[in-house]
């Protein structure tokens, strides 16, 4: 995305904001890049006025992203994350389809190397409780195998959770370096997409102080929308 290029915001109010993220950019700047090139520094910019950070999207992912307003709005939206009281949609285009298409994941999680996260042992310490539901809302047939767009509903809010979980299932996100294929072998390498795969559909905000709760949707970037039409034409 052009450096220059307005993040377009899918709902603002006096307390809080959500903006449609572009896949590639750090909600806050990693320690070797500069702050001007995180996602809040852009927003600051582009509405003149600080703002704090709720919750965080992978670099890759696309789509909504909250952003508070005031610290008032900052500690409640917390809170409201923290009491699993903030509803989140996501979409996940796989590399195979789950069994069954329908259900519930519950795979503890535990820290890895290289800021990565695994599937934890059974009564292993330090393990983290993650639970996900997900849907199969679609399939499309590439040679031998089945590449499935997935509904998934983080009911607990871990690091990499949904990537983790599905790839559990033995259906790895398209294009995720960290826990899908490293090296995609024809005809999946000539899937037009080059990034994860994964995009955050819609957000449920409770109401926060003086402002109603709101169901807020982000549209399909382009990239994801060329990689349905492919698989469509196929």
């Amino acid at each position: 995305m052009d450096a220059d290029q307005r993040l377009p915001l899918l709902a603002d109010n006096a307390r809080w904001l959500v903006v449609n993220k572009p896949a590639g950019i750090a909600a806050i700047p990693a320690r070797d890049e500069s702050p001007e090139q995180s996602l809040r520094h852009r927003l600051q910019t582009q509405l003149g006025c600080p703002l704090w950070v709720v919750h965080r999207l992978d670099r890759d992912t696309s789509g909504v992203m909250i952003f508070a307003r005031d610290a008032d709005a900052h500690r409640a939206l917390n809170l409201a994350f923290q009491h699993g009281k903030v509803g989140k949609s996501y979409l996940a285009w796989t590399l195979g389809v789950p069994d069954p298409e329908q259900g519930r994941i519950e795979v503890p999680l535990h820290t890895a190397r290289k800021g990565k996260m695994r599937p934890a042992a059974k009564g292993e310490a330090g393990a983290i409780q993650a639970r996900t539901d997900y849907a199969l809302e679609q399939r499309w047939r590439l040679d031998h195998a089945w590449i499935g767009r997935l509904r998934c509903l983080p009911r607990t809010g871990r690091q990499h959770q949904i990537r983790v979980h599905l790839r559990s299932r033995d259906c790895p996100i398209l294009q995720d370096a960290l826990y899908g294929m490293v090296t995609l072998k024809a005809p999946y390498d000539q899937l037009p997409i080059s990034r994860l795969a994964l995009h955050a559909a819609a957000v449920e905000v409770p109401a926060v102080l003086d402002v109603p709760a709101q169901r807020v949707e982000a549209p399909l970037p382009a990239d994801l929308v060329e990689l349905e039409a492919y698989l469509e034409a196929r």
